[in-house]
């Protein structure tokens, strides 16, 4: 018998609307229409929240006309959580139990929940900045070994599940999307402009949390090398985001002497304004996933010069769509920056190749039949082989 709808309830812990819970909600909003060949998904989203009414993620989904949930929790590991996330469950009745953090992993398994939902987990890459990170990092080990398929955004991560136990055959690999890029209204870039006080300096945006793992200290000292480059045009960098990198990286900005060519514009929630606005993008991280905003500044046509770190390289490809450079060299950055700066055919043909490579590839669209059709094969895998849960 055809099945007519998949049902999903999705576990994720997130005090703002990220990538993932956009992902979530867009895929929510795009499964619940049946396609040629293809069942409908509805998504049940779950989140955790601490103090009245629901979390910002729980709010857009709701929005989005999705079905959603709220554990109240009074901490972190509040085990009141434990009973009203039992309740959820029996009550929605999932054909598939989906979990999108380390504590909802641990949570499925620790209460037995995979031995009675096929059980699908997201991992997006660890980040040990310190002992609690790499405690949490095993523990999701233990974790994950249970899970009837993990799914990740990219193939070094796929790679660091398997060195950590992951049976191989229950990884899938699936590249965030993008939508479709609307441009801004002239009027409101030129607003922008003026705000930052940039004319006609060519502009270089960087975007992302500020943490170590992001590398925008290479890519000042980018700055300040491509600063004493003679063929080099003006320019400013435009940097958006927040994170506990800040004040490290202010004082770099005043020890290198390069404040007056860095904007720092902290997290703004819409970010289409400053592609508009920008002459290229710069991503100089040391790790990466399936980084939204490089699928974002391809999706606008910008120029990318970015590192070949995690993800990157299955998605931007050095010379054609992009300019990729060795994570950790401030040099090679600041050569990729002037290439792009100083050849404006280079520019114009790289932006143009990134736009058409993801219209072509990571679309909204795509991404509904590959994860739908995931979701089809572990419900006909799990059938089979009930035992494969325990």
């Amino acid at each position: 018998m055809t099945r007519q709808t998949i049902r999903v309830l999705t576990l994720i812990e997130s005090p703002t609307v990220t990538g993932p819970a956009r992902n979530i909600i867009e895929f929510g909003k795009l499964g619940v229409v049946a396609e040629p060949g293809l069942p409908a998904v509805e998504t049940m989203v779950v989140t955790y929240w601490r103090g009245a009414g629901e979390s910002p993620v729980a709010a857009a989904a709701r929005n989005a006309g999705l079905p959603v949930a709220t554990i109240s929790e009074r901490h972190r590991w509040d085990t009141q959580a434990i009973p009203q996330l039992r309740r959820i469950i029996a009550e929605y009745r999932p054909d598939i139990l989906e979990s999108r953090n380390i504590k909802s992993h641990f949570l499925v398994r620790a209460l037995g929940l995979h031995r009675h939902y096929p059980w699908v987990a997201w991992n997006h890459g660890y980040t040990e900045r310190d002992w609690l990170d790499r405690v949490y990092s095993q523990l999701d080990r233990w974790s994950l070994q249970a899970a009837f398929r993990v799914v990740t955004v990219c193939r070094p991560f796929a790679e660091t599940l398997e060195r950590r136990g992951i049976d191989r055959r229950k990884i899938t690999i699936l590249h965030n999307f993008v939508k479709p890029f609307v441009p801004a209204l002239t009027e409101d870039v030129e607003r922008l402009r003026r705000s930052l006080g940039v004319q006609n300096q060519a502009v270089i945006l960087a975007v992302g949390r500020l943490s170590s793992e992001k590398g925008h200290a290479i890519l000042l000292q980018a700055a300040a090398r491509l600063e004493k480059m003679n063929e080099a045009p003006d320019f400013r960098v435009v940097v958006v985001g927040d994170g506990p990198e800040k004040e490290n990286l202010l004082r770099l900005m005043a020890r290198l002497g390069i404040g007056q060519r860095i904007v720092m514009e902290g997290f703004q929630p819409d970010v289409r304004l400053y592609y508009c606005l920008s002459t290229l993008l710069a991503l100089p991280s040391y790790s990466e996933g399936s980084p939204n905003v490089l699928l974002e500044a391809m999706a606008a046509g910008l120029p990318i010069a970015a590192t070949d770190a995690g993800g990157v390289p299955e998605i931007l490809e050095d010379g054609v769509t992009g300019l990729l450079v060795q994570p950790g060299d401030p040099q090679a950055m600041a050569e990729a920056i002037l290439r792009i700066l100083q050849d404006n055919d280079l520019a114009l043909k790289l932006g143009a190749a990134a736009r058409s490579r993801v219209e072509a590839t990571y679309t909204p669209q795509a991404y509904r039949r590959s994860l739908t059709k995931l979701y089809l094969a572990t419900l006909e895998a799990a059938s089979k082989s009930p035992a494969a849960r325990t």
